[in-house]
């Protein structure tokens, strides 16, 4: 089996959101959203300091944790097809992912994106240029 920079991100999605129901990250936020059935797990817009509300940010971290691992998946399909169809990343996808890592670096230093993506994301640059051939 040929493993491609798309496998690869759907890899990311699936590990991403089974690490956030984990006892060893937000599995006392997901065990709270399981009781209410997963509705209404915040207040929204009404949480914000903006509207008087206090946010409650274990929650917004555990949603967004789970989400971002779930997003990745259709993108990791779409990549893994583009790939097979092309043998080629759009060099515009390359850059554009290397930049939203960046971002995530420079927010989480010491995080699955430094330690995961960032290498990646310079594999698949490496790739553009054409010095290291897929996996």
């Amino acid at each position: 089996m040929k493993i491609t920079n798309g496998k690869i991100l759907i890899f990311f999605g699936v590990i991403h959101p089974l690490l956030g129901i984990s006892p060893f990250a937000f599995g006392k936020q997901f065990y709270d959203f399981a009781s209410k059935y997963f509705f209404k797990i915040s207040e929204g817009l009404l949480e914000f300091p903006l509207f008087q509300g206090q946010m409650n940010y274990e929650n917004f971290s555990a949603f967004w944790f789970f989400y971002f691992g779930l997003l990745l998946i259709p993108l990791g399909i779409l990549l893994n097809f583009i790939e097979s169809q092309t043998k080629s990343i759009p060099k515009q996808f390359v850059w554009s992912y290397l930049i939203i890592v960046l971002v995530g670096v420079y927010m989480f230093p010491f995080s699955g994106m430094t330690i995961f993506m960032l290498p990646h994301s310079l594999y698949m640059l490496n790739q553009k240029w054409g010095k290291t051939k897929n996996i």
